[in-house]
């Protein structure tokens, strides 16, 4: 309902000041099934690259820029097969209207798929103009030179790629082949150049969603409910819409929001909203004291996901449980969108991180047509995974709804985002394994424990504020990711060479607290569970932790990997030294990421001051085998921030729940790494792999260091910790 009939101010001259867009032609797409990377599903070469009239060469990805460095990478990889420098490039990424769609910037996908997408459909579309350039100039392919977009013949002629694409047609099939590479070629892959998207954000420059202002913007607060179940009893709107500054007051069921012309208006109008409400809590339910207890008491849908073997090798057993608890994103930026509606169309201005599948959850909130929908992304300050940005988007857009012809900009403030995004779930793994007479593993099983990683938007359903409304949309049953990518179960096969081995996936659609997609999903638990479990029988078969991996190994890349780790950590000299605390050790931990993408090793040294429970990282050596490097300062930022990021969700962090509702709204609450807790040494080491596909990079490094400095810290103090994160409190209680 609209408690407030104040005129829309604006609107006008919103308009006049060049509000409209300038809409590009959708390009229809015939799937085709086998071709590399993305265009599997995007197979024509104009949906990837194409060349203007006026000579400029414009690349697209639907992938979007997480501050992962992402479109430095594509613009390298489009460069090299143009033979352009990079610098006169145009990159498009995640634009409904514009790019391609690849679904969600998600699970390390990025160079596999976009990448090498951009790599056939660019090293196509040059082989093509050459031959164009040839027969226009009537001289042998062989005999032309490029200068970036221009062909020149021996005799000084030239042909420019605008020239050559004049009045024909890029509308083309890409085919499967990557045509030969010149022989001259300049190398823009494998050389560290500037990230394009870095100066604004060094400089404070216009970078995020969260800075953006467009002409007559207004400004809207949404208010939650206090607990997801709660009712709304009532609520008086008519002192709230008699505040300074306020336009709109929105109820629709249990979603109440306010707009105003200003945003610190809009905070204040949003808080005696709130006051003015009137809710009744749902009865608190019962729930186990510890986390394992749990997780395991919430229904599950058994599946096995490995059978090799038989079961009852002989030899000795051991057995260990481990767990995690539900984690937040945390994303130093809290969620923001902005949503405009002129006439019966919609742009929205977004950080989600799958711009095609939110539009098509915005088309059903809305009830109107895909097409009447365009979401742009915008950079976010921070997050891998499903936070609050798409929760966000819907907000705007259902605010726009009802406010039409000027951008409503919905900003959340950090209480929204740690009470509302949707956590990564708690998880519990059980691993057996029986060690044979030659020290080697014999048999093995593992369950794994989750909730869903999975229940990005797609569905209306998905979307916070929709099931919200006095017509709710209900959120879709989730479903466990299948093999070989999993959700709960990824990477719960291990890597290792096992004659006997049994896993089990135990997926759980409901829990306490709203779970998505959080960076590597369950990989992170399951590879510190292997990991961990991997120290604790190296030492039952009185093994180097190192060699007993490498025993058990028989792809020589992972090996490869496994021993630069150790070689530059250096592992087989290691002293501990002494000091004020001699409390250090070393740990090891290995990890194939999925299975298939990267493959990461990491070392490191930590110092354990128990009176405290205060843990410390020293130095920390990881190698990496991606592939074909494109942007080693790219695999560089991407293992170190994900050795840290890893590092503070091992250290600290763990969601604190009451009665189905997050109580830890701050950074209080909530604590994450900080700088006084950051290794002193980060050292990557790459193993580049010329020829080879991209393997994505990005959540390669969060399992094995989670496992590595569980290792260490086992060495340091004599204490196996199978429960996280390694919190002060934890370690004190374990040191007494």
């Amino acid at each position: 309902m609209r408690a407030s009939s104040t005129a829309h101010p604006g609107r006008r001259r919103f308009l006049a000041a060049g509000g409209g867009l300038t809409l590009s032609f959708v390009i229809p797409l015939q799937a085709a099934p086998g071709a590399p990377g993305s265009l599997a599903d995007t197979p024509l070469l104009d949906a990837w690259v194409r060349v203007g009239a006026d000579n400029r060469v414009t690349v697209f990805t639907g992938k979007a820029e997480l501050g992962q460095g992402i479109k430095t990478a594509l613009l390298q990889v489009a460069a090299h097969e143009l033979q352009i420098d990079p610098g006169r490039l145009v990159l498009i990424t995640a634009d409904t209207e514009r790019t391609p769609d690849e679904g969600y910037t998600a699970g390390s996908h990025s160079m596999q798929d976009s990448a090498t997408a951009l790599r056939h459909a660019c090293a196509q579309l040059r082989a093509l103009l050459h031959e164009r350039a040839a027969a226009r100039l009537q001289v042998g392919a062989a005999a032309l030179a490029q200068d970036n977009s221009v062909f020149r013949a021996p005799d000084g002629r030239r042909v420019s790629f605008g020239e050559l694409v004049a009045g024909g047609d890029q509308h083309l099939r890409a085919s499967a082949a990557l045509p030969p590479r010149m022989a001259n070629a300049r190398r823009w892959i494998g050389a560290t150049l500037p990230r394009v998207d870095l100066p604004g954000k060094l400089k404070g420059q216009l970078a995020y969603i969260q800075d953006i202002r467009m002409p007559a913007m207004v400004h809207g607060r949404v208010v939650r409910p206090p607990a997801p179940g709660a009712r709304l009893l009532g609520v008086d709107t008519g002192a709230v819409a008699r505040m300074t500054g306020v336009l709109e007051v929105v109820r629709d069921g249990r979603f109440l929001a306010v707009i105003a012309d200003e945003e610190y208006r809009a905070v204040k109008a949003a808080k005696a909203l709130a006051q003015a409400a009137r809710w009744e809590l749902p009865a608190p339910a019962a729930q186990p004291g510890d986390i394992a207890a749990l997780v395991r008491s919430l229904p599950a849908q058994p599946r096995q996901v490995l059978a090799r073997g038989a079961a009852g090798a002989p030899g000795r057993t051991l057995r260990a449980t481990y767990t995690r608890p539900y984690q937040l994103h945390a994303s130093l930026g809290p969620s923001c969108a902005i949503a405009l509606r002129e006439g019966g169309r919609y742009t929205v201005w977004t950080h989600a991180q799958g711009v095609f599948p939110l539009r098509r959850a915005l088309a059903e909130l809305l009830d109107t047509a895909e097409a009447s929908i365009r979401c742009i992304h915008a950079e976010g300050a921070g997050c891998y995974g499903h936070n609050g940005a798409d929760d966000a988007a819907a907000d705007a857009a259902l605010l726009a709804r009802v406010f039409p012809d000027v951008p409503v900009r919905v900003q959340w403030m950090r209480e929204d985002e740690h009470g509302w995004e949707p956590c990564g779930p708690a998880m519990v793994a059980d691993v057996a394994a029986t060690l044979g007479a030659d020290g080697r593993i014999a048999d093995w099983q593992y369950e794994v424990w989750s909730q869903a990683h999975a229940t990005r938007p797609g569905r209306a359903g998905n979307l916070l504020p929709a099931t919200l409304l006095a017509r709710p949309f209900a959120p879709p049953l989730p479903k466990p990711i299948p093999q070989p990518d999993g959700g709960g179960d990824r990477n719960a096969i291990p890597y290792y060479a096992l004659p006997n081995a049994r896993v089990t996936h135990r997926f759980q659609p409901a829990g306490p607290l709203r779970t998505s997609a959080l960076r590597s999903l369950g990989a992170y638990c399951n590879v510190f569970a292997i990991e961990s479990f991997m120290d604790e029988l190296a030492r039952a078969a009185n093994a180097d932790p190192v060699a007993f991996r490498l025993r058990h190994l028989d792809d020589p890349r992972a090996a490869a990997v496994v021993r630069l780790a150790a070689a530059k950590f250096g592992w087989n000299g290691y002293r501990r030294g002494t000091g004020r605390n001699p409390r250090r050790g070393r740990g090891f931990a290995f990890a194939r990421y999925k299975n298939s993408a990267a493959y990461c090793a990491v070392a490191l040294e930590v110092e354990v001051a128990l009176e405290t429970g205060f843990v410390r990282i020293l130095r920390a050596d990881a190698a990496v085998d991606c592939g074909e490097v494109v942007s080693p300062d790219g695999v560089h930022n991407q293992i170190e921030g994900g050795i840290l990021q890893s590092a503070s969700w091992t250290l600290l962090e763990s969601v604190r729940f009451e009665a189905g509702r997050v109580a830890s709204l701050d950074w209080g609450g909530y604590p994450i790494l900080r700088f006084d807790g950051v290794p002193e040494r980060v050292s990557v080491h790459l193993v580049d792999q010329p020829g080879q596909p991209f393997l994505g990079t990005g959540e390669a490094a969060q399992g094995p260091a989670a496992a590595a400095l569980a290792n260490a810290v086992a060495d340091a103090c004599g204490l196996r910790v199978r429960d996280l994160p390694l919190d002060r409190a934890r370690m004190r209680r374990l040191a007494t």
